[in-house]
């Protein structure tokens, strides 16, 4: 499973270290984001899951999913969920609707992480012995 990190300057407290590279920290999150373009490019027919945050993450997927529909790619059979302890706007609108407004479904799971997550597995480990 392919992993990405988009950085937000001055979010995280290593930012403040004399030795952080500025140019570093953005060229590896730019690459990241180019990434995470291809991957959701290939997104059709598939799910996105964001758990737990409530505004980087939701912009970051909004852009990338941008970015591919405007590059012709086809993104529209797609099934979004997101999870949180509250139900916050950003996530309800750049994850859970406005993906899915040409198809799919969206979903918003509010509740504890160390709940709604085994819950969540549970369920379609579950499905999938029905098959």
């Amino acid at each position: 499973v392919p992993v990405t990190v988009h950085v937000a300057i001055g979010t995280d407290i290593i930012h403040i270290h004399p030795d952080a590279d500025g140019k570093a920290i953005g060229k590896t999150s730019h690459y990241d984001f180019r990434l995470f373009c291809r991957l959701v490019s290939e997104l059709d027919g598939g799910v996105y899951l964001n758990v737990g945050s409530a505004v980087l993450l939701p912009e970051v997927f909004l852009k990338a999913l941008t970015v591919v529909r405007n590059l012709g790619f086809t993104v529209k059979d797609i099934t979004t969920a997101n999870f949180d302890f509250i139900r916050h706007y950003r996530p309800a609108t750049n994850v859970v609707h406005r993906p899915t407004l040409e198809g799919g479904r969206g979903f918003n799971f509010t509740g504890h992480h160390e709940l709604m997550i085994p819950l969540f597995a549970a369920a379609l480990l579950d499905e999938l012995a029905k098959t």
